[in-house]
């Protein structure tokens, strides 16, 4: 790596020339824009990289921030991990934007991209699979023979590279491993394993993109005292870094679910009869730990529900089943112990039956001054959690190890120019912090409408009422919009009152759980006067440029469930320490939300459209102000006809491509 002296003779002038309309940049990507906030944004970074510091940087919408922390990185070398949000994003980097800004700069820097070990197929579990014969449907039997087709060509093993199973089909549970149940060393497949061939670039690499919950992981083994999942760096760039508090707290708490304990029976099963079979009780044993699992299912009536222990406690199965579970484990993990002697495989499945004791264990018991102990149920399974409070003591340790840069950047970090929120949240109070504004003029492009004689967001006739506000707009734009809600039983109500007048109009109708997130948006794009009726998963990373959406509609500001077990937590910690709750968590958090949703609608400088706002609090609390003015400058009107001739007094622009600043979507 270049020394510090070295980093920050590494002139203003250098870096303006590679973001010139004229420079490199333009010279080899074509459609790239040069934006003054980019160049400022990369001075900063360089600036950063040189000090060993730490920046906390807002970059609105088009300020072109991939390019901006890339060029510096790579000028000031040394070893730089990049870690983004999502998956997508980790691609698009790899695949697309890395290698244009080191073709620009005619760097020699090696690049890798490193995923979760989920990722990749595993050779060893696998031909397991194959062997065993005991999938649950033909197709399931056909997807498996496609992914050991696949595994016998390809150089990653990455399954987003095998098109024809999607990557969320269930079967991939039988072709990947985790961390609990690799064998690692001591796998016959060692040497051809996917996993180890990716650490080895990226031990090897310049540059290695990973994502968010690789990036814990590696930090919560580390505290652990394991050994370490990323090669140490010089420099760490946490790209869409608002999701890191949520991620952070996932990672440095623990977890242990029923589908974890069905895979280990099963295991346990496999690895027996693979050792040459015997030991009866210890099948049985594994049927038993199965029924146990199945059982702390139905101790609860609902589908889908997030509980605290005290919560779950009212169900007088619960408990009970609670027990079971804990006894069937235990057992087996005896008689798995007595068997690891015989194979690899059955000894891994003793050191997971082990640990999921121990988790089982000190759920419940956990110091709830510091975390807090709550579960999730879902249509099959159960989740026990052990979630700490403030993830930021954590964090900071870990960041304290090495000395290191650190590049937190987001477009929704700051509530208004304010970022304690964010830093608080990570213990990051002394870094520096930095917000540019977006360069698109949204004064111009973009209106903000707030309905009048809205009933209040609790009230059950507000989706409906939400519905016939919006929908004057919808039909003035001719489609083309995203409806945002809070709740998966708004987007149905809404379904609801929708579907026969858009079918009337000619408007196609799209909902959320209809199809995967992707196809979705596939299919948005290409009709080009959709309206997509959408919840949490839509209201961030997604990108949809031109006239195929020109309307956002948001029902009400996405505070969280006061009754959500780690914010009711949280809550009363706070409340504890004489802090105020709403003022320091519920309201910096609903704000950033609501940006997130709100960047959805102007993505181009050519873009135009109306974002309908439908939460009648914004001019009825005192706390409207602060939301409103967290938005971008856009004019705002209560009127519904200043609304709908919007379209009439602006003319679109259909984009032919995408011109590019280098701004990850």
């Amino acid at each position: 790596m270049a020394d510090g002296g070295g980093v920050a003779a590494l002139s203003a002038a250098l870096v303006a020339r590679i973001f010139a309309p004229a420079g490199p940049l333009a010279e080899r990507i074509p459609g790239y824009k040069a934006r003054p906030q980019q160049v400022e944004f990369a001075l900063r970074v360089l600036d950063t990289i040189g000090r060993t510091g730490m920046l906390v940087a807002e970059a609105g919408t088009g300020t072109g921030k991939t390019f901006a922390y890339l060029v510096p990185a790579l000028l000031a070398g040394g070893k730089v991990i990049v870690s983004t949000g999502t998956k997508t994003l980790q691609d698009q980097l790899f695949d697309r934007d890395l290698p244009a800004v080191r073709d620009a700069l005619a760097s020699g820097a090696r690049l890798a991209l490193l995923k979760g070990r989920a990722n990749y197929v595993c050779h060893h579990r696998l031909e397991r699979a194959l062997a065993e014969a005991r999938l649950g449907s033909r197709e399931e039997a056909a997807q498996l023979r496609s992914i050991k087709a696949f595994s016998a060509t390809s150089r990653t093993g990455d399954r987003a590279d095998l098109a024809q199973v999607p990557e969320n089909a269930p079967v991939w549970m039988h072709a990947t491993s985790t961390r609990e149940n690799c064998l690692g060393q001591e796998c016959p497949r060692y040497n051809d394993c996917f996993v180890v061939a990716a650490r080895r670039d990226a031990l090897a690499a310049d540059v290695v993109v990973i994502n968010h919950h690789l990036f814990f992981a590696d930090v919560a083994l580390r505290g652990e005292g394991l050994a370490e999942l990323l090669p140490a760096c010089n420099t760490v760039i946490l790209d869409e870094a608002h999701q890191l508090p949520d991620v952070a707290r996932l990672f440095f708490g623990e977890t242990l679910s029923t589908t974890q304990v069905v895979e280990l029976a099963r295991d346990a099963r496999m690895e027996l009869r693979a050792a040459g079979g015997g030991e009866l009780e210890l099948d049985r044993q594994a049927t038993a730990l199965e029924r146990g699992a199945r059982d702390l299912r139905l101790a609860f009536s609902a589908e889908t529900v997030k509980l605290s222990g005290a919560q779950a406690q009212r169900s007088a199965e619960f408990e009970p089943a609670l027990l079971a579970l804990g006894a069937a484990l235990s057992a087996l993990r005896e008689l798995l112990g007595a068997q690891a002697e015989r194979s690899e495989g059955l000894a891994s499945c003793a050191r997971r039956a082990e640990e999921f004791a121990g988790r089982l264990a000190r759920w419940g018991d956990a110091d709830a001054a510091e975390s807090v102990c709550w579960l999730e149920v879902f249509g099959h399974s159960v989740q026990l959690h052990i979630t700490p409070l403030s993830p930021g003591e954590i964090f900071r340790r870990h960041m304290d190890d090495h000395p290191r840069a650190w590049i937190f950047t987001s477009a929704t970090l700051a509530v208004g120019e304010n970022f304690s929120h964010f830093k608080r949240e990570l213990g990051i109070d002394a870094a520096h912090s930095v917000r540019w504004e977006s360069p698109f003029d949204f004064a111009r492009q973009a209106l903000l409408f707030v309905p009048q004689g809205l009933p209040q967001p609790n009230d059950p006739g507000h989706t409906g009422a939400v519905i016939e506000a919006a929908y004057p707009v919808l039909r003035a734009a001719g489609g083309g919009a995203f409806l945002l809600f809070t709740t998966l039983r708004a987007v149905r109500r809404a379904e609801e009152l929708l579907a026969g007048r858009l079918a009337a109009e000619g408007l196609p109708l799209l909902v959320q759980g209809s199809g995967s997130r992707s196809e979705l948006l596939e299919r948005f794009r290409s009709l080009g006067n959709a309206v997509l009726l959408g919840s949490a998963s839509f209201w961030e990373g997604v990108d949809v440029r031109g006239e195929a959406l020109s309307v956002v509609v948001i029902d009400k500001l996405p505070f969280a469930p006061p009754d959500d077990p780690v914010l009711a937590a949280r809550i009363d910690a706070l409340r504890a320490l004489g802090g105020n709750p709403f003022a320091e968590l519920q309201l910096p958090q609903a704000i950033l939300q609501l940006k997130q949703g709100v960047g959805r609608l102007i993505r181009d400088e050519t873009d135009r459209g109306v974002l309908v706002l439908c939460d009648p609090r914004l001019f009825t609390r005192s706390y409207g102000k602060i939301v409103l003015g967290s938005l971008p400058p856009m004019r705002v009107t209560r009127d519904a006809a200043v609304a709908t001739g919007f379209f009439a007094q602006t003319s679109p622009v259909r984009i032919a491509s995408d011109p590019t600043t280098g701004e990850a979507q």
